[in-house]
């Protein structure tokens, strides 16, 4: 009898010591990340440093696109729209489109998955995966970006709000928004190459 008395009690008390020790290896993880030096960057402050073939928000040449609706047809979701004037071609001396006038190239961002299957079908190479990744705004319709208008207003990518109102004060800021302004692309690396 004694001896079966004893079980329940010890295991009563063994469930005590694991659960104090536990406690006690939890606490020792808390205390040291505790005073540890924090890793948060201080974001917009700080710069967030992106992985090579991270994919943004698209950069696009439209002097070199010639609306082809390849990128539109590779698209899984249907959320880049092309209009065009007439059928376009690559002129081999300048290495711009040629023959028809390009009227839309839209990308609706409340749709697209940055899979960046847009850009490996492109015979022209006119569309690339940026590294902007913010395009917050006031409305829906500001989600589609039409590219044909930043064109005309010598841009590649969408210029973001936060961009605009923090250039002044914040140094890799400005240079990011003067990167934009002159329409220098960002590295290609997070294009799907062609095959």
């Amino acid at each position: 009898m004694p001896a079966s008395a004893s079980g329940p009690a010890q295991g009563y008390f063994r469930n005590i010591y694991d659960t104090v020790k536990s406690i006690l290896t939890g606490m020792k993880i808390t205390l040291r990340y505790c005073f540890s030096k924090t890793v948060t960057i201080q974001y917009p402050f700080e710069k967030l440093a992106f992985a090579p073939r991270y994919r943004g928000i698209h950069e696009f040449e439209a002097e070199k696109c010639i609306a082809c609706d390849m990128c539109a047809k590779a698209c899984p979701v249907d959320c880049i729209y092309i209009d065009k004037s007439a059928p376009r071609k690559i002129d081999k001396a300048t290495g711009k489109a040629v023959g028809g006038e390009l009227l839309r190239y839209a990308i609706d961002y409340q749709k697209c998955m940055f899979c960046a299957l847009c850009t490996e079908p492109c015979p022209t190479d006119c569309i690339h995966m940026g590294k902007n990744h913010d395009l917050s705004s006031y409305t829906r319709g500001d989600m589609v970006v039409e590219f044909t208008e930043l064109d005309r207003k010598g841009l590649r990518t969408p210029i973001p709000l936060w961009v605009e109102r923090n250039a002044a004060t914040i140094p890799w800021v400005a240079k990011e928004k003067e990167r934009l302004e002159k329409g220098i692309l960002a590295t290609t690396e997070a294009d799907i190459p062609s095959v």
